[in-house]
């Protein structure tokens, strides 16, 4: 055999090699424009997922910023509201003694009258400690309220509250 011929078949034998690859190459690089088609998207996609996340970041810190506002309004309502309370509630502790010291001495003054007491109510007295039960003094608030010398429109509304509330424990 010729060497020409030789030369041909290996030449035609590596041209088919080529072809095949080229073929199997160009079906890749499709798949790869049909992919970068599918990426593009994709990207497209999560850029307008972060505009709208972007925008939506001032509108939480509005919103959280109210509801920070709010709650501190309402945190200084409540301490205002504590410390009426606790002026109130000392208040009250101040009257109930003033009234339970009235109450005491009117009972002395009973106890030491000429009539020996008889003509008029006698309000049990509290047990032997040293706080007295709510409803003992309560009794005993509601007795001096009606003995008491102080006049109905000197009280102030607490001390009225109060003291209908004391009264109606009874």
């Amino acid at each position: 055999m010729d060497w020409k011929i030789i030369l041909d078949l290996l030449v035609s034998v590596l041209l088919i090699a080529t072809i095949g690859y080229a073929v199997m190459l160009n079906q890749r690089l499709t798949q790869l424009r049909k992919n970068r088609d599918d990426l593009a998207k994709i990207i497209v996609s999560f850029n307008e997922a972060t505009v709208r996340a972007e925008s939506s970041i001032p509108k939480l810190r509005k919103a959280a910023d109210d509801a920070g506002h709010a709650l501190q309004e309402r945190v200084e309502k409540a301490q205002s509201l504590r410390d009426d309370l606790a002026f109130m509630i000392e208040r009250a502790d101040t009257m109930a003694n003033r009234l339970e010291n009235g109450v005491r001495s009117a009972r002395t003054e009973v106890r030491t009258s000429p009539t020996g007491g008889k003509d008029t109510p006698r309000v049990a007295a509290p047990a032997n400690s040293e706080r007295p039960s709510q409803a003992s003094r309560a009794a005993t608030v509601a007795a001096a309220a009606a003995a008491s010398d102080v006049d109905v429109d000197e009280r102030s509304e607490a001390e009225r509250e109060l003291l209908r509330a004391l009264q109606s424990m009874r």
